[in-house]
């Protein structure tokens, strides 16, 4: 799902009224990966953007294709995930089996026969050789089956990094390789500063390795080295393993990674396939070993009801979840000492409102390893990523937004999170709001791009909950007095954001953002009636039907889609929020109507099920919580409610249960089941929260997290249920689910 071009059905109502500025594409790759591991490992283009597949960089649109077919030059490590342009784009050691002679490397075949599981990924080339890789936590295992040849190949590529795109190359700086003899050989390459080294493993009796360079073989050289590569003097390099092989015969290869050097990347190796008391290949253990952990964080999250289609999209929505970030403990390249190391927070603009708080809920000791290695980030680097790749530099996305960690931490706090030093992350909070456009909203109270100054207002907000609960009283009351800079972004006879610029948007796109104080937000935009009328118009109610962009769309024809002034339909996420902000108006019931249209609608089987970039798991993880009935509001511990799209859901959070229930609930097709109209949404009529009666659309993020149980009546009319008592604001006092209503 998700790795081919968008080929959703054309939708009907409400869906149909929204505008897709981005590419329509998933950018997901099929490959193998572990739960939130280290590598990843698929079949290598050069495509954009994780390597695989047939399309070339795109910006807006209908994808263009790369190559007329799908086909693989080898077999690369550590892919993204759903990303678009995020400069560098790893795939890193390419391996090659080959039954031609060296020259050849490089060399494109097609691919045919894939088959794609959690951990799993199989291709047949169009030489005849069917590939299987699996991937752990630090390892890789390929297996190739090969036809009979008196000279089959396994190549494995060092110098091999990024994309076959303009710009999209990525060369090692330096780099080293060594043949140690007995089927063992490892090499490390500095990409982007930092050193990824490799231990190699073949068992293949009678089979010669070597060395090559340039594509030709250094007959009975045991080690290279290269101190200083430029673009204009890269050659390839690699090692390469050789000899006969009968109709069928297998080759396992074992590749072992780590940041911290080869003597480190063969204990990996060892610990992974060759644990004590295993004597033989490694494939099945390390595929048997990740299966047992997808089987264990796909469980943590289960529905029941609905159709084969939206359970489809559900179930693979939860794996795209769980890809990224990446975690390699005890592996910073960076600093020295133990630890988590997590990298490829790559989309944080994305992930901190969806996908970080359902790491929070389903796997909390990798969500405290996640902060653990922020706040390390931060104290060794100067400041919080926006966006954290596997690569040394300033290369941190600042653009896009600004002090987004500061939500996750104020949640974690809240929810109690253990083994962390608070006051030391507290420290690094305060320090990391005056960095980049934080001097100047620090100065002048708002800074511009004007949605920095939301995204600097609510990080205060959220730090000085920290500084209260640790009775930083003056520093609390200085960053809440500096948290009403919101204020100064809003233009209050419009009721939305200034002019100024604005990232893959416009100002509508984000002037419904969830802040802090949303009932002096809609009292400034003209209180209820005026906040409603403005996000029915953004959302398309009663409005025609719109036509997305095609290929290479021209720009009358894109600034006239902006100028619609429209909801991104989840193709983009900087209004995935958006449908929740009723709930702040009292009108839960049209966020009924636009989460339904939303999953009826924007997702769908197949290669083409994704109505854009996943986002590192960004908008998979929407899709999650929004079937399930539930918005976190990242930053306040807060989640909202709707209506579910599952007669029941159920979250594992450690020991315990939460479990979302339903009485009412009314199966309703997808548009990937042939859907040919518009579902009539259904509407939230009552909700219990453990037995008890709940008129507030909202709960706290510690009921999830204790264990419970919610059960919401629906029906198919609009109720009175939240109309009167909102969300929690800055500005209005409280009202927490277990008070008697």
């Amino acid at each position: 799902m998700g790795t081919g071009a968008t080929d959703l059905p054309r939708p009907r109502g409400l869906a149909a009224t929204w505008w897709w500025p981005k590419p329509q594409v998933g950018n997901t790759h099929p490959g193998a990966a572990s739960p939130f591991g280290m590598v990843s490992a698929c079949a290598y283009s050069g495509a954009y953007p994780t390597g695989y597949g047939r399309y070339s960089k795109n910006t807006e649109g209908r994808p263009l294709k790369m190559f007329d077919r799908l086909q693989a030059s080898g077999f690369t490590h550590f892919q993204q995930s759903g990303t678009g342009a995020i400069r560098k784009y790893y795939n890193y050691i390419r391996v090659t089996p080959m039954v031609q002679q060296l020259d050849a490397l490089g060399q494109a075949w097609p691919l045919r026969d894939e088959v794609a599981e959690p951990g799993y990924y199989a291709a047949t080339l169009d030489t005849g050789v069917r590939c299987e890789i699996t991937v752990g936590e630090k390892v890789a295992v390929h297996r190739y089956t090969f036809p009979e040849h008196t000279n089959a190949r396994v190549v494995i590529d060092l110098s091999c990094g990024g994309l076959g795109i303009e710009l999209g190359r990525t060369v090692p700086l330096r780099a080293h390789a060594e043949s140690l003899g007995n089927g063992h050989c490892q090499g490390t390459v500095v990409m982007e500063g930092v050193p990824l080294s490799v231990h190699a493993d073949l068992d293949s009796p009678g089979w010669r390795q070597m060395l090559w360079y340039d594509r030709r073989l250094i007959d009975g050289g045991t080690r290279l080295d290269f101190d200083s590569i430029r673009h204009t003097t890269l050659r390839p390099f690699g090692m390469l393993y050789m000899g006969p092989t009968a109709a069928g015969q297998t080759v396992e290869i074992r590749l072992g990674f780590s940041l911290r050097g080869c003597e480190q990347a063969r204990r990996n190796l060892e610990r992974e396939c060759t644990p004590a008391g295993h004597d033989g290949p490694a494939f099945d253990l390390v595929r048997e070993a990740t299966r047992k952990r997808w089987v264990d964080h796909l469980g943590r999250v289960q529905v029941e009801g609905g159709s084969p289609a939206r359970r489809t999209v559900f179930a693979t929505a939860l794996y795209h979840s769980m890809i990224k970030p990446c975690f390699a403990d005890d592996e910073s390249p960076f600093w020295p000492n133990s630890g988590p190391f997590a990298f490829d927070v790559c989309t944080m603009w994305d992930i901190y409102k969806t996908q970080l708080p359902l790491l929070t809920a389903i796997a909390p000791r990798r969500a405290r390893d996640l902060l653990e290695s922020l706040i390390r980030v931060c104290e060794e680097e100067g400041n919080f990523p926006i966006g954290y790749r596997m690569a040394r530099g300033a290369d941190r996305f600042f653009r896009q937004a600004s002090a987004l960690a500061h939500t996750v931490i104020a949640d974690a706090h809240a929810l109690g999170l253990p083994d962390l030093d608070w006051n030391w992350a507290l420290v690094h909070m305060v320090d990391d709001l005056r960095r980049m456009y934080g001097e100047d909203f620090f100065e002048h109270g708002v800074v511009h791009p004007i949605s920095h100054t939301l995204d600097l207002a609510y990080a205060h907000y959220c730090t000085a909950q920290v500084a209260r609960a640790l009775n930083d009283v003056h520093l609390a009351d200085d960053l809440e007095r500096r948290s009403a800079g919101w204020r100064n972004a809003f233009d209050p006879q419009t009721g939305l954001l200034r002019d100024s610029e604005f990232y893959e948007g416009g100002k509508w796109n984000y002037s419904f953002r969830l802040l802090h104080d949303m009932a002096a937000r809609i009292a400034l935009g003209g209180g209820d009636e005026a906040f409603v009328a403005n996000l029915d118009k953004f959302f398309g109610f009663d409005a025609p039907p719109v036509f997305q962009p095609g290929r290479r769309p021209q720009g009358p024809e894109m600034r006239a889609g902006y100028a619609l002034n429209r909801f991104e339909g989840l193709n983009n996420e900087p209004d995935m929020e958006a449908p929740w902000a009723y709930h702040y108006a009292g009108r839960p019931d049209r966020t009924a109507e636009v989460v339904s249209s939303a999953l009826t609608w924007m997702f769908g089987t197949g290669a083409g099920g994704l109505p854009g970039n996943d986002d590192s798991g960004g908008l998979s993880s929407w899709y999650i919580w929004a079937s399930l009935g539930l918005f976190p509001v990242a930053g306040q511990n807060l989640f909202l409610v709707n209506a579910p799209a599952f007669a029941r859901g159920a979250v594992k959070i450690n020991d315990r249960e939460f479990v979302v229930e339903t009485s009412g609930h009314i199966e309703t097709p997808i548009g990937a089941d042939g859907l040919d109209h518009d579902p009539p949404p259904q509407y939230v009529q009552s909700v219990t929260l453990n037995g008890r009666e709940l008129d507030a659309t909202h709960i706290g993020g510690g009921d999830i997290h204790r264990g419970g149980h919610l059960h919401v009546k629906l029906g198919p009319q609009p109720s009175s249920w939240g109309r009167r008592i909102r969300p929690p604001s800055a500005s209005a006092p409280p009202v927490t689910s277990m008070e008697p209503q």
